[in-house]
């Protein structure tokens, strides 16, 4: 029986589900025309959809100060050189606010979809264009703090016939800057983008994604110009104060530009709930959209022979060169952090591991890997660990570090935190193995737990093939301790974008909330009792006795968690307590020797977050 944590944004589950590609696209000939069927609609509202989620979430936040003052401001304040020449405050600019997002808007759709084809044509730094987005703000900010500054930057197009001059058009050199530089949350339908944009595969169902994700990503921020635009037409602070305004709008584009450099925004996201996961998850969950984004950049020219391979056959296949291992953030366990490139191991033979270090599935996988890397090592197998984080703790590197260091991994590790190599292999689970032979060429794909004889036994012959007379050691022993899925309770998961199991009274969302465990449980369930805070990943008391009951049926049972504090369990085989300290990890519960029911109670004590629980 084989166990698998299906792929992104889904639960990590006990059941095995398909990964499907299809093309909702129809092209058709008519009249000597190729024309696009009504399914573009399709893409379309999947675009505007999946960018208005985004244009409310947490990651628009560090760019909304810039984006109020800019509609707040005037052309020019009271006083003010023009040229020269002293000039009377002009009233708030009208049009300015729209220029910023249609430029925000033009920006970020063509650096999504053509910047890093130009520049890789040009050899230049992927970075590029971002760090030229960075010193437009500062300069901008400058100009706006500064008016002689400003003089200088609109001297070089002073050559431009205007009959009124008006700073108001450089709202859209505004708006391409922050394009440049906008880096919204990644999701299925960006990862999609992407990925289309950098392997090339650019046609009008792309340019449609990307140019209504950008639209409905930029609509919220529109709103907010707007806001600044109305508050300062109707509040005479504003209209009296509008230098003020103007330096103020300087200093905040100035941090945001700092802030960028130094990754700012992102510990700000991570401060803050994602209070729109519950939306995301709808939509990256839809049949619909999956089906469509698999079209939108998730097959290549790279991956698309992957389907070639039957998942998880008993003999070895051929399914085209592998897929590069792209965009990826940071290397362990290489020396001084250097990448690793497939290309540089033909005439090895290579095991990639997709993995996330919280997810139980790859941790009963992980002693096979290393097992292999230490037995066939010296005979030549490479193994790749390709870190794919679920949860956003997982994308911390110190955290992969410890778990990389705690599971014995010595072979490289890969952090995959943007999903680049994830998505490029098309992959959808966690754990998943690529084996490829010396020449380069995926021979087998395995999607989660079991087998692990079956690859073996594919690595040994893939050796051999390489070097005849290559000497290997006897196969390794490694227990299997997959379990049986259709006897166990399937991991169960406490955060409310992504609870299973919950038998309690009432909605389970996020925020503060009273429970009471019922007076009925069903099996394979869990319930809260006492005052909990429910964010989008995880369950934290917020009063003195709160508890969770869990109604299982497993031979162990962990659970993930995080914090400082105790967590006090009353188990079948008696009480424990756990001292819960630094990063999430996993904690032993119960370990029994065969498969049986049970009823736990933990309390959780405070400055704890609960995870999940999984069972073997």
């Amino acid at each position: 029986m084989t166990a698998v944590c299906p792929g992104v944004n889904s639960l990590c589950g006990n059941q095995t589900t398909g990964c499907r590609v299809a093309n909702p696209l129809s092209w058709s000939v008519f009249a000597g025309r190729v024309r696009v069927v009504v399914p573009v609609l399709t893409l379309a509202l999947i675009g505007l959809v999946g960018g208005l989620v985004t244009g409310i979430s947490p990651c628009i936040l560090p760019v909304l100060p810039v984006i109020f003052f800019t509609g707040a401001q005037s052309t020019r304040a009271e006083g003010e050189s023009g040229g020269g020449v002293a000039v009377a405050a002009r009233p708030v600019s009208k049009a300015r606010p729209y220029l910023v997002i249609a430029g925000l808007v033009v920006s970020f759709t063509l650096v999504t979809l053509f910047g890093s084809l130009l520049l890789s044509v040009l050899g230049l730094p992927q970075d590029v264009l971002r760090w030229a987005g960075l010193v437009v703000l500062v300069l901008i900010g400058v100009g706006l703090i500064v008016p002689r500054f400003e003089h200088l930057l609109e001297k070089p197009f002073s050559w431009i016939p205007q009959r009124n001059p008006d700073a108001s058009k450089g709202g859209f050199a505004l708006g391409l800057a922050l394009g440049a530089v906008y880096v919204p949350c990644a999701g299925p339908v960006l990862a999609a983008i992407t990925v289309a944009g950098s392997t090339g595969r650019i046609g009008i169902d792309t340019v449609v994604l990307t140019a209504t994700f950008a639209v409905g990503a930029a609509l919220p921020l529109l709103v907010f110009a707007l806001a600044g635009r109305r508050v300062a037409e109707r509040v005479r602070a504003f209209r009296k104060r509008q230098r003020g305004i103007r330096v103020t709008a300087g200093i905040v584009m100035i941090a945001l530009a700092v802030g960028l450099v130094f990754n700012l925004p992102q510990l700000l996201q991570r401060a803050i709930p994602d209070y729109t996961g519950g939306l995301q998850e709808q939509v990256n969950e839809s049949a619909p959209v999956r089906e469509a984004l698999d079209l939108g950049g998730l097959t290549n020219d790279q991956n698309k022979d992957l389907a070639k391979c039957t998942v998880g056959a008993t003999e070895l296949q051929s399914c085209g060169t592998a897929p590069d291992i792209r965009g990826i953030q940071q290397w362990l366990n290489t020396p001084e952090g250097a990448a690793v490139n497939l290309t540089d191991l033909r005439g090895k033979v290579v095991l990639l591991d997709f993995w996330a270090y919280s997810c139980i599935n790859c941790q009963r996988s992980i002693p096979h890997v290393t097992a292999w890397d230490d037995a066939y090592r010296a005979a030549g197998l490479r193994v790749i660990g390709v870190h794919s984080p679920e949860y956003a703790f997982e994308k911390e590197p110190r955290n992969v570090i410890d778990a990389t260091a705690g599971f014995g991994i010595r072979y490289p590790v890969a952090l995959d935190n943007s999903l680049s190599t994830w998505t490029n292999y098309r992959n959808r689970y966690w754990p998943a193995h690529y084996l490829i032979d010396a020449t380069g060429t995926v021979r087998h794909i395995k999607f989660g737990e079991g087998d692990y004889d079956v690859t073996e036994r594919m690595i040994r012959d893939l050796l051999r093939a390489n070097d005849p007379g290559v000497s290997l050691p006897a196969p390794t022993d490694t227990a299997d301790t997959t379990p049986d899925t259709a006897d166990i309770t399937r991991e169960t998961f406490l955060g409310s974008t992504k609870q299973v199991n919950f038998s309690g009274e009432g909605p389970y969302t996020a925020g503060q909330t009273s429970f009471a465990f019922p007076a009925q449980q069903p099996d394979n369930t869990f319930a809260l009792d006492g005052a909990w805070t429910l964010d989008t990943q995880n369950a934290t008391p917020t009063g003195t006795d709160a508890r969770v009951r869990l109604n299982y049926r497993a031979k162990e049972v962990r659970v993930v968690l995080a914090g400082t504090g105790t967590v006090t369990l009353d188990t079948p085989s008696g009480p424990r307590a756990i001292t819960v300290s630094g990063t999430p990890r996993s904690y032993e519960v119960i370990t029994t020797p065969s498969v049986q029911p049970g009823t736990l109670t933990a309390t959780v004590g405070s400055g704890v977050s609960v995870f999940s629980f999984t069972f073997g």
